[in-house]
């Protein structure tokens, strides 16, 4: 059984939701962009809602990169 199913809490400072997903450290780099600040750690665990706005600014910046380099 793992953390998440355990009831780990979100790694975001001041949220205390149960966490949804389990991140390796190099998403990182796209929470500080989306303004969220983490505790550090060897994993990121994410509630619901912070997990949507994660997913939100990757498919952005990778619509972006895919249509930069396209042309």
């Amino acid at each position: 059984m793992g953390r998440v199913k355990k009831g780990q809490p979100c790694s975001v400072k001041g949220c205390n939701e149960p966490a949804v997903r389990s991140l390796s450290p190099s998403y990182s780099s796209f929470l500080v962009r989306a303004g969220l600040d983490v505790t550090e750690s060897s994993r990121l665990y994410l509630c619901e809602s912070h997990y949507k706005k994660l997913k939100k600014l990757r498919s952005e910046e990778e619509k972006l990169e895919r249509w930069r380099l396209t042309g």
